[in-house]
């Protein structure tokens, strides 16, 4: 036993060897680029505060990832959550107008198979006034649940 915790010692020993030369080396070393990058990754995993606002900021959602995560949503049935999202994509600034219309469009989806054509057609609106080229496809366009509150719209634009 006593000769397993001597060999213990002995790496602990040599572990901090490594470690003071490592950093009576690191001044010389500063000079080079990717050893001021190492060194400074390294001091900034130890800064635990900046970490987690880091981690914390990566994984907010974008607008674009909101829109996409709100069709999937959508797609799936869950309409409410997909609302949410499609909401908040617009709400954070989605930039293209494009992708606009797109959750103009899902949205109003959501609202007329929910029963609410007035909001179903204000999103529609909201659509063509986002990017007014605007269209759905033929077969979206005959859907019996919004087909007519988008041709009502698209007629009197």
């Amino acid at each position: 036993m006593k000769r397993l915790e001597s060999g213990i010692g002995s790496v602990k020993g040599d572990v901090m060897r490594l470690f003071v030369i490592l950093l009576l080396l690191l001044p010389l070393l500063t000079g080079c680029e990717t050893i001021k990058k190492g060194v400074q990754d390294v001091t900034d995993s130890l800064d635990f505060d900046k970490a987690r606002a880091k981690s914390q900021e990566s994984a907010l959602p974008t607008a674009e990832a909101r829109l996409k995560s709100g069709i999937a949503q959508y797609e799936e049935g869950n309409y409410a959550e997909a609302q949410r999202l499609l909401q908040g994509s617009l709400a954070e600034g989605l930039v293209s107008r494009l992708d606009q219309a797109r959750a103009y469009k899902h949205l109003a989806f959501i609202y007329c198979v929910t029963g609410r054509p007035a909001q179903c057609r204000q999103e529609f609106q909201n659509a063509f006034s986002a990017d007014p080229k605007f269209s759905l496809t033929a077969a979206e366009a005959g859907h019996p649940s919004w087909g007519p509150a988008y041709r009502s719209v698209a007629r009197g634009r």
